[in-house]
């Protein structure tokens, strides 16, 4: 046996070299948009351009009060750019500590770099579960399989060997190796295939898709009015230019949902900051919302309801195997695996291997673990020259139908324990190669070449068929598993929010449950073993439906059971920490992986828990209910003054009458009864579950609400207008309307804040009193031109409002019973 050659990697002096070329993996940082994109973002709208236009004119033509507007607009879109660069600053900071870090070999040592830091040529090494972060060429591999199955489409992993290439976006499922970097930058493969998909993702969600489709009904409906508007105006108020443009912008402000937008920038953002105080990286930002539409959460077991860590609790000789000898294989199995999975972790921590030397195991093969295979093992020539080929893996794997181990296994799988069989493979080492680098292509010869390419794993440790060989059971190995500690109490939050949860895992499926029922979930006690699972997609679609717990599921079996929930109208979360999971966190509707999980998880993961806690998922979920609770409440607020404002100036040409308002009158009501409250409103707590069709939802209750605000408003007006007469006459008019119009939206207002709670009532009873300080205070009255005169209009005025509320609260009441949900 030839002994491991390991090469160096670049010194120091070549890596500085290729730096200052340019040779480096510069490749963008994700979902992150500079300063000036998000100034530009905020800045530059269609909105903004009309709004900026009308305060130009208003500005002209005067006084400073009408143009209040344009100072609003300054203001929140100021605020907008901040609260963005706030998140950006979040995410850039949990970024880093969430960063892949691969492991080079530079001058013979192995050490952690960024991503961002790796040069052409460099020796980058792989681990079970490292991605593949640039192209290479593979320099050394033992018993090393990748998954290129993100790249594509081809779910089997791939035996490698050197020579062969490696393509950045797979990853290491088993075994471990090393390649040289041959492409790095945009020119590695994942990174030109991720070029569009990697840029900023908020614009592509559901809810921002949504109010673009409302912003483009509200431009068909605002152009018409708005030039009709324009055209009466001139034509009555053609003695006074001045005060027919002032009343022309006054109508057309308002259509403008200018803060609709901004709040829900806002809103996206300050969720990132809360989120990232629990150390939660949001790596998509729809993935908040994404969460709280979840109606399945799909959870591995292992690093999400148990801790990574394990013990070995007991080791069990079976068939009379010495105790020593056991002792002697399991340091001898530790020895043999470099990077060992958490089992083994166990099991090297118990039975530390022995120092090399003289009268030590000689390691002649290996098979690394895999999820898809359930076992690993290794061959050995022993210190007195006999050779010998051992396995550890899962017993209802290993072991035939009826072997007597299976009995004790099932029964320490009950109590929730982990086990594990040590078995001796009857098939001795064959002389395929173990842990040293196979030879150059074309050298091995047309039977080496076969080796090389076939399933066939060295030393006996694989059957002809890929499968495993024939065993002689030794010893169960029982681990005991650490339950994380607020694993009950995140399952319980998902049961009283009627989210079901689906435990999904390669593990023995009756340990799985075991586990699962000390956490209390329903179901649990009914575990299925996916291996039983039908062929045919509706059986197996309706028993992934009905079951709670689920073991011996592989890592393609966990991918497909998600596409059987989506195909079902479940919107679906995945969450897992190693390469088994990843295929399944791609296809699922959000991925969530823990930090401390495997490069390849972090990669395809949407949301990543940096702290490991299970716990956080609730934020999470409870995050994006109120971002897309909440925005829905005050888009109905912004809609409904689109369509008030849209019907009134359509009101207003048909009666060829002057407009009822000045715009400094709606920056009034705008601040008031939309503007303050729903910059509140969408910060506040909102446990309610997501709900489908937002824009249908929100015209729904806008369309009836903005109809009855414009016709209450619109005649109260008609009736001050047969009232008044004389100087004056229009102010009086104005303030009226003025006054119907705050009372009846001040209503809507309360409408959408419920359920009450203190500090809604306090912020509606505030906003009513600041109206009432305007109408009470002189100054102000001058200010902002309101003038109650008399007492029959203004109670007149109070009881129309009073009876568009009533209609309010029947319109609102059968929206509500017509929708789903």
């Amino acid at each position: 046996m030839s002994a491991r050659v390991r090469a160096q990697g670049l010194t120091g002096a070549e890596v500085a070299e290729r730096t200052a070329r340019g040779e480096v993996n510069d490749v963008p940082p994700r979902n992150s948009r500079s300063a000036a994109d998000i100034v530009r973002a905020n800045v530059f709208t269609r909105f903004n351009a009309i709004i900026g236009v009308l305060f130009l004119i208003i500005l002209a033509v005067g006084p400073i009060q009408d143009s209040l507007f344009g100072f609003v607009i300054i203001a929140n879109t100021g605020i907008g750019i901040v609260q963005e660069l706030r998140a950006k600053r979040t995410l850039e900071s949990l970024a880093v500590l969430g960063e892949t870090r691969p492991r080079v070999r530079r001058d013979g040592r192995s050490t952690e770099v960024p991503t961002e830091r790796i040069v052409l040529g460099d020796l980058v090494e792989l681990r079970t579960g490292d991605k593949c972060v640039v192209d290479g060429e593979l320099a050394e591999a033992d018993g090393l399989e990748v998954d290129e199955s993100l790249l594509t489409g081809e779910a089997d992993p791939v035996l490698k060997h050197p020579c062969d290439p490696v393509m950045s976006g797979s990853f290491v499922v088993a075994g471990s190796g090393a390649f040289t970097a041959t492409r790095v930058g945009g020119a590695a493969y994942a990174a030109r295939l991720a070029e569009e998909a990697s840029r900023f993702t908020l614009v592509r969600s559901e809810l921002r898709g949504g109010i673009s489709t409302l912003l483009k009904y509200i431009t068909w409906m605002m152009v018409p009015a708005a030039i009709g508007l324009i055209l009466s105006q001139l034509v009555v108020e053609h003695s006074d230019p001045a005060e027919a443009v002032r009343r022309m912008v006054a109508g057309i402000v308002p259509m403008v949902p200018e803060g609709l937008v901004l709040l829900t920038s806002v809103a996206f953002a300050i969720g990132v900051v809360r989120l990232g105080r629990k150390h939660c990286l949001v790596q998509e930002l729809p993935a908040i919302e994404g969460l709280a539409r979840v109606s399945v959460v799909c959870l591995d077991k292992t690093g999400t309801l148990t801790e990574g860590g394990m013990d070995v609790a007991d080791v069990r000789p079976l068939d009379g195997t010495d105790p020593a000898r056991i002792a002697q294989v399991l340091r001898a199995l530790g020895g043999a695996e470099p990077h060992p999975n958490a089992s083994l972790r166990a099991i090297v921590e118990a039975y530390p291997p022995p120092p090399e030397g003289a009268g030590s195991w000689r390691t002649t093969a290996t098979l690394p673990f895999s999820s898809a295979r359930k076992y690993s093992g290794a061959a050995f020539a022993e210190p007195g020259g006999e050779h010998s080929t051992w396995l550890l893996g899962a017993p209802d794997v290993l072991l035939a139908d009826g072997d007597g181990a299976l009995a004790e296994a099932a029964r320490l799988d009950r109590e929730g324990l982990r086990v594990l069989l040590l078995a001796r493979a009857a098939d001795e080492p064959d002389g395929l190669y173990g842990p040293g680098p196979a030879p150059p292509h074309g050298s091995e010869g047309p039977e080496g070449a076969e080796r090389r390419n076939g399933p066939r794993a060295p030393g006996g440790l694989e059957a002809a068929d890929g499968g495993p060989p024939d065993a002689r059971p030794a010893a169960l190995v029982v681990l005991e598993q650490r339950l994380r500690p607020d694993a009950a109490e995140t399952l319980g939050y998902f049961a009283q929010q009627h989210v079901a949860t689906k435990v999904i895992s390669g593990d023995n499926a009756v340990s799985v449950g075991a586990v699962a029922a000390k956490l209390g979930l329903p179901g649990a006690e009914l575990p299925l073993d996916a291996r039983a699972l039908p062929a045919d997609r509706p059986e197996r679609a309706r028993q992934v439906a009905d079951g709670t717990v689920f073991g011996r599921v592989s890592p393609q079996q966990k991918q497909e059971m998600v596409g059987d929930l989506q195909a079902a109208g479940h919107t679906v979360a995945m969450t897992g920490d190693g390469v088994n999971d990843v295929l399944a966190l791609k296809d699922a509707d959000i991925g969530v992986c823990m930090g401390s999980g495997s490069e390849a998880t972090k990669a395809v993961a949407q949301i990543v828990l940096l702290d490991d806690s299970f716990a956080t998922l609730p934020s999470v979920v409870a995050e994006g209910r109120r971002v897309i609770g909440n925005i829905e409440r005050v888009a109905t607020l912004f809609l409904t003054k689109t369509v008030y404002s849209v019907l009134l100036a359509l009101l207003v040409v048909s009666w060829q009458v002057p407009y009822p308002f000045l715009p400094r009158h709606l920056t009034l009501l705008s601040s008031l009864t939309i503007g303050i409250p729903a910059f509140f409103l969408a910060l506040a707590p909102n446990r309610e579950r997501a709900r489908p069709h937002f824009v249908r939802r929100v015209l729904h209750y806008a369309l009836p609400s903005g109809l009855i605000a414009s016709a209450a408003t619109f005649g109260t007006y008609l009736l001050a207008r047969h009232h008044y007469s004389g100087p004056g006459s229009l102010t009086a008019e104005t303030s009226a309307a003025t006054l119907t119009l705050f009372l009846v939206a001040m209503w809507v207002l309360a409408i959408v804040a419920r359920p009450w709670t203190w500090w809604r009532v306090v912020l509606v009873l505030t906003m009513g009193a600041a109206f009432l300080t305007v109408l009470a205070a002189p100054p102000l009255q001058r200010f902002f031109a309101l003038n109650l005169v008399g007492a029959a209009v203004p109670w007149t005025a109070v009881a129309v409002a009073g009876v568009a509320g009533l209609l309010l609260e029947v319109a609102w009441r059968r929206v509500a019973a017509a929708l789903p949900g």
